[in-house]
């Protein structure tokens, strides 16, 4: 592993990705970020966002994340997520049907209710995005 990272990806339910990478980009609560190895040791909040790895075959794989936080330290990552989901585990359909019905949710939400509203679509949306390939 001597010119890879070791990354991990966590979230409450499964370790969405473990394993060896070139570089790990991911969507930081101030902007996207990415890790190189020899990276300087940091801990970074995160958002709703795609976060792409790439392993040292070249391949990328990219996961649907929202919220939580990223430690680099000594060429590992590890990122916290509320949720982190592969692309290629996401059914564009069912993707869809959950746009919707956020979308459906925010234009009924009370004033109290948008933000969580609008958060659940900002979510859907995400997933649609990495499902259908998109950046």
């Amino acid at each position: 592993m001597a010119q890879n990272l070791l990354v991990e990806i966590v979230s409450p339910d499964r370790t969405a990705y473990r394993g060896e990478a070139r570089s790990f980009r991911a969507p930081g609560v101030e902007g996207s970020f990415e890790v190189l190895r020899g990276h300087a040791p940091m801990l970074a909040a995160t958002g709703v966002g795609q976060t792409v790895v790439t392993t040292p075959s070249g391949e990328r794989v990219t996961l649907a994340t929202s919220g939580g936080f990223v430690e680099v330290l000594d060429d590992r990552v590890i990122m916290l997520a509320e949720t982190a989901e592969p692309a290629s585990d996401i059914d564009v359909n069912r993707a869809k049907d959950a746009e919707e019905r956020a979308r459906q949710r925010l234009a009924e939400a009370t004033a109290e209710e948008r933000e969580a509203a609008q958060a659940d679509l900002d979510r859907a949306r995400n997933r649609l995005r990495a499902s259908m390939g998109q950046i």
